[in-house]
């Protein structure tokens, strides 16, 4: 079913969303009326992409613009990577670490732009060598009954301590699942000096992560939004 926005006389069909960035100010809604099926986040150059809106679970009145990295076209990925890697560059990391499982695409494309020969990748999938103390339970907002465990590979270790390290997820939203790394760092000794994401939904993760705040860069962020009387969807203000 197509989704649209009211009076930008354009609609997507939900396979068009992440295909390709639109010009500075392609997507201008009346911000009184609010937003229908989609939400046009801005990079810092102005242009825009087309994001879909997703109602939350529950009493059907709140909702989230949502990215979905691995089904975004090469030409997006690659816009958002580099633009994640000029905030990261500033910070001079020597090694990424990639959040599964739509941070790994994103890590790896970040740690070349930056001239990296690689990334780190955490993992979901326990192998026989894994430890159970650097591993840490993960929970997400877009799976929040589909808890899994998170773990650090013990071989990558000697690549990671005592390097300045920047993680890389796709989209902090309420901050658990990235909480959830730190938590797995820290049992590893590993401190990052940076976190980087594609986007940043709403603002309940600047409660979980307050510690973090002035460590995180995203080239997207984008508000949670509330039913209003129009039937429409406002941004939470």
């Amino acid at each position: 079913m197509p989704l649209s926005n009211q009076g930008l006389g354009v609609s997507f069909e939900p396979h068009d969303f992440w295909q390709s960035f639109a010009a500075p100010a392609s997507f201008e809604a009346d911000p009184a009326e609010g937003h229908l099926g989609f939400y046009p986040a801005r990079l810092a150059d102005g242009r825009q992409l087309p994001l879909p809106l997703r109602v939350l679970p529950g009493d059907g009145k709140a909702a989230v613009a949502s990215l979905i990295l691995n089904q975004a076209s090469f030409a997006v990925e690659d816009g958002l990577a580099a633009s994640l890697a000029g905030m990261l560059r500033e910070k001079a990391p020597e090694v990424l670490i990639g959040v599964p499982t739509l941070g790994l695409p994103l890590a790896s494309n970040v740690a070349r732009r930056l001239g990296h020969t690689r990334m780190v990748p955490l993992g979901t999938s326990r192998k026989f060598w894994y430890r159970d103390d650097l591993s840490e339970p993960m929970k997400s907002i877009t799976s929040p009954t589909a808890a899994k465990t998170l773990y650090v590979d013990p071989r990558m270790l000697p690549l990671l301590r005592g390097k300045r390290v920047a993680v890389i997820d796709d989209v902090i939203s309420s901050g658990q699942s990235m909480g959830a790394v730190l938590r797995l760092l820290t049992k590893a000794e590993i401190e990052p000096i940076a976190i980087g994401c594609a986007m940043l939904q709403g603002a309940a993760w600047q409660e979980s992560l307050a510690a973090w705040r002035d460590q995180i860069v995203a080239p997207l962020a984008s508000p949670q939004f509330f039913l209003n009387e129009l039937g429409r969807w406002s941004p939470v203000t």
